[in-house]
């Protein structure tokens, strides 16, 4: 993992043809764009025919933003996950799905691209006309688990609504990408490291992929109170979401499951 993997503090790093205020495409389906205030607006996407247990914390379909690349860049992708934490618990996780953190009702019916996902060259030189897409988090484990509380009516299908945001960017041409980068930040950070090798296998050999995690390296330490308050904190979503089943076997066959959630033992193997 080490070679796709690239570990920083922050990261700010799209440009299509403007027409009356709008973003025009010649893409059947793309999703509405406009500028506002000189910010890229994009409208969401949901996710519909893809498993049906891939649904958010609260049974809502998973959603995306999505905006086009073109000329040099359009066949290069970079996805973008979202911060927003985790749940380790039932009480955590039944709030979190009243939020956009949980549930694609609560989300955002579009959103400014900015950053790496901007449309400026001048912002944005390396990636500003790339395929952009922007996953927000909706099941509070880094899209790592696989499991439900039928008493709480929560769903913890992280794993599935990974695969079902693959397969739908897959069909919509990643499957043909020159050029493939997946980021996220903070709990979105961690989410690029634990699927890192999972997304390489998407592509050919051919294929340049690689991993960048902004501001989600989250050390296996004891803080300031002399507490292990992330491993305590992460033990419970890995054992309420079931994430043990997804984690790589290189690190499980030598390693506590808990471990295995922290990028520094995931990286060094």
């Amino acid at each position: 993992m080490m070679k796709l993997l690239w570990v920083c503090i922050s990261v700010a790093l799209g440009f299509s043809k403007r027409v009356d205020g709008f973003v025009q495409y010649s893409h059947r389906g793309d999703p509405k764009t406009e500028i506002i205030n000189n910010t890229l607006m994009v409208s969401i996407t949901l996710i519909r025919g893809a498993d049906p247990k891939a649904v958010c914390l609260d049974g809502t379909l998973p959603a995306y933003y999505l905006n086009r690349g073109h000329g040099s860049g359009a066949n290069s992708w970079v996805i973008h996950f979202q911060g927003g934490g985790w749940c380790s618990n039932i009480t955590e996780c039944i709030a979190r799905a009243k939020t956009q953190f949980g549930s694609s009702r609560y989300m955002l019916p579009e959103t400014g691209f900015t950053g790496i996902l901007s449309y400026k060259a001048e912002e944005n030189p390396d990636f500003f006309n790339w395929n952009r897409v922007l996953i927000p988090s909706c099941d509070g484990a880094s899209y790592y688990g696989d499991s439900e509380s039928e008493e709480a009516q929560l769903h913890f299908r992280g794993q599935r609504i990974w695969l079902a945001f693959m397969e739908e960017l897959m069909s919509l041409g990643m499957h043909q990408a020159k050029r493939a980068l997946i980021s996220g930040c903070s709990a979105g950070g961690l989410t690029s490291i634990l699927h890192c090798d999972k997304f390489r296998s998407l592509f050919q050999r051919s294929t340049k992929v690689k991993c960048l995690s902004d501001a989600g390296f989250f050390p296996d330490e004891v803080d300031i109170s002399g507490e292990p308050t992330f491993r305590n904190f992460f033990s419970g979503v890995i054992s309420l979401q079931e994430v043990k089943k997804n984690l790589p076997r290189f690190c499980t066959r030598h390693l506590d499951p808990t471990s295995c959630f922290f990028p520094q033992n995931l990286i060094s193997g």
